[in-house]
């Protein structure tokens, strides 16, 4: 299993598809579009990867950081959701994008992804909502409390930067029933960094 690559970029393409030169061997690579702009030609270039391996090809997908290429992994483990579509999930939304959506039951955010109806948003967010671990918490039932898109918004932060859905919970448990956006994220932070 090809886990990273690291070298030289040699071409790119505006179908997400990159060379990157490896100790003297050129890795055909499938990236993110969201990524390509980042890998010009003559870049030195760092990859999280997954190798595809089908009857009849092998495909090497490469992702910035290790959040796209799990959140990719776990795509791809969706019923219906071929590489392909992962890819294209992730060429519209981030990871934190593509939690915040499922958090906010966001089937229009879904359906920008080409190839994405209704029908399929709305199978992808049940079984995604699983998959991803996207912590279920009702803020309709906090009295008094901040609004649930600032809610939502903290949780996707919190997510992006790699706490547990466990620990949001948590902290979100804890925080004031009110505020900003930006003092609501910071005293969770806050909380987080006590805690670990």
């Amino acid at each position: 299993m090809i886990g990273s690559v690291r070298g030289t970029v040699l071409e790119r393409s505006a179908t997400g598809e990159v060379l990157v030169e490896v100790g003297g061997v050129g890795y055909r690579v499938l990236v993110p579009l969201s990524a390509i702009s980042a890998l010009g030609p003559g870049a030195p270039s760092f990859l999280f990867t997954h190798l595809h391996v089908r009857d009849d090809a092998m495909v090497l997908y490469g992702f910035p950081t290790r959040d796209e290429r799990d959140t990719f992994e776990v795509l791809i483990g969706a019923t219906g959701v071929g590489p392909k579509l992962a890819l294209a999930i992730l060429s519209v939304h981030s990871p934190g994008a593509l939690r915040r959506a499922l958090v906010d039951d966001d089937l229009d955010a879904l359906t920008l992804v080409p190839g994405v109806g209704k029908r399929t948003a709305q199978r992808l967010l049940i079984e995604l909502k699983a998959r991803l671990e996207v912590p279920d918490l009702d803020l309709s039932e906090v009295p008094g409390g901040a609004s649930p898109s600032a809610r939502s918004e903290v949780r996707a932060a919190l997510a992006g930067l790699g706490y547990s859905p466990e620990e949001v919970r948590d902290v979100l448990g804890r925080l004031p029933e009110e505020g900003p956006l930006g003092d609501l994220l910071r005293e969770a932070l806050k909380q987080l960094a006590v805690s670990r």
